[in-house]
């Protein structure tokens, strides 16, 4: 039980919680936008509680001053005047300074967290996050090992103090089979690691690993979307999507995606200037790496048939290219930067809206046959998070280093900052939005063990703050 008074006369409204009779928790001043609470001590000698206490603040004897009445378990409610209770002294009740903030390792940097400190799964991937009107909903892939037919979707959701507990939504069981029934040839070995697609469920059913979901939040009161993809491998996987109607708490309603549509690959889809068309990068690993887009009309939120697939745009004579992610320019512009095997960073751009595509050419920008993830904030300019290393004589690079870039165009880009760096590890494929107040929230995968979230505020981000 709580009450709200200024008890010490400075029109500042204090708080007064349960205790022995009434803890006072003195509100000392505003600080960095916050304000600041110190806890003084009881406001009277007597316990009166027993178990707990009821305390109320009122000008009970009308002499200016207020009073407090505290209610108690046995039925009784109890009264002392103001200058009958415990005096404290000035520095008793002022707060101590604030204590000296180290630096930022990077310029915008707010804070760090992962999402989960343990989970029911050995290894996770592919994160993405969105933001709905209750806050952020987060999923990723997790289960013994990517590849396997453990492998899941999981979700969490941010209540505002803290991420929950990671909840699967979705799993690729198939159907049961009859006993003796031989496994199906698409789930042999199709992959490099020979434990990749062992079936971790007994012989009585078919199951494949689930691998890259996208959330996806459409505007007004529509629901949260949730796309992800179901397969042996990424050469023969499908597209399938579940939708919340309570913003992340719950996924329902899944379904499989018209033939050819992946939906949105890895990255965010983007919704262009009608408010109604979504246009989701994708991209095939079957005959080459090729990158194509899929758009969609959205009614109601929600996906309509039928889907429209414009390209490929590449044939990968040149770039092995997927996983496009977006940027938007002021005269219109779509632009897309994608992960190669060639070692860089390729960029194609349309100027219709999605329907047409430029020739992909590379960029400055290394990649070590990792994906990244870039956002256009909301003030013009383009962040993006990629690993900036080369991908070696295998064509299979280091992702050790994550780092954040800003650019004014979308082609010329300035480092922010690393979010990792090691000599070894994995820090990769992460995802990136900038929320409604202007924070940019960042997950990647951390070590294949956990997903971390990085919060940066785009808006210390200046010249002055760069490195040359």
């Amino acid at each position: 039980m709580w009450s709200i008074g200024a008890w010490d006369g400075d029109s500042r409204l204090d708080l007064l919680v349960n205790s022995e009779n009434a803890t006072w928790y003195r509100n000392c001043e505003d600080r960095d936008g916050k304000v600041v609470l110190k806890k003084v001590g009881n406001l009277a000698k007597r316990n009166v509680a027993g178990h707990t206490s009821s305390p109320a603040v009122c000008d009970f004897d009308r002499d200016g001053k207020p009073d407090l009445l505290v209610g108690s378990e046995n039925g009784r409610i109890y009264h002392i005047a103001h200058d009958e209770c415990v005096a404290y002294a000035a520095e008793e009740t002022t707060a101590r300074p604030a204590a000296k903030r180290a630096p930022p390792r990077f310029p915008g940097l707010v804070r760090e967290e992962f999402i989960y400190e343990k989970a029911p799964f050995k290894e996770c991937h592919a994160s993405t996050i969105c933001q709905t009107s209750r806050g952020l909903v987060a999923a990723w892939f997790g289960g013994s090992k990517e590849g396997r037919t453990d492998v899941g979707i999981w979700t969490a959701y941010h209540d505002g103090l803290n991420w929950t507990r990671p909840i699967e939504v979705a799993n690729g069981v198939q159907h049961v089979r009859s006993a003796g029934q031989a496994t199906g040839s698409a789930q042999a070995n199709e992959n490099k690691d020979s434990d990749e697609n062992k079936d971790s469920d007994t012989n009585d059913v078919l199951r494949y690993p689930c691998w890259n979901p996208v959330l996806y939040q459409p505007p007004g009161d529509a629901p949260t979307l949730l796309f992800f993809k179901v397969g042996p491998n990424p050469r023969e996987w499908w597209g399938e999507m579940m939708v919340s109607y309570d913003r992340g708490r719950t996924f329902v309603e899944r379904r499989r995606l018209p033939t050819g549509i992946d939906g949105p690959v890895r990255c965010k889809p983007l919704l262009l200037d009608d408010n109604a068309t979504l246009l989701c990068g994708s991209s095939t690993e079957y005959d080459g790496w090729r990158v194509h887009f899929e758009s969609v009309r959205l009614v109601d939120g929600l996906p309509t048939t039928p889907w429209n697939r414009i390209g490929p745009i590449n044939d990968a004579s040149q770039f092995n290219a997927i996983q496009p992610t977006f940027l938007t320019h002021p005269d219109g512009r779509i632009q897309v930067l994608c992960r190669t095997k060639e070692g860089v960073i390729a960029t194609s751009s349309s100027v219709d809206g999605g329907g047409t595509w430029s020739k992909l050419t590379k960029t400055d920008l290394p990649n070590p046959n990792s994906g990244i993830e870039s956002v256009t904030l909301k003030d013009g300019r383009h962040l993006l998070v990629y690993n900036p290393l080369d991908s070696g004589v295998t064509g299979w690079g280091r992702r050790s280093i994550l780092s954040l870039a800003i650019s004014t165009d979308g082609i010329t880009w300035t480092q922010v900052g690393d979010l990792e760096r090691e000599n070894k590890g994995e820090f990769s494929y992460p995802a990136m939005i900038q929320d409604d107040n202007g924070l940019v929230h960042i997950t990647y995968t951390w070590y294949r063990s956990r997903i971390k979230q990085v919060v940066v505020d785009p808006s210390e981000i200046g010249e002055k703050s760069l490195e040359p």
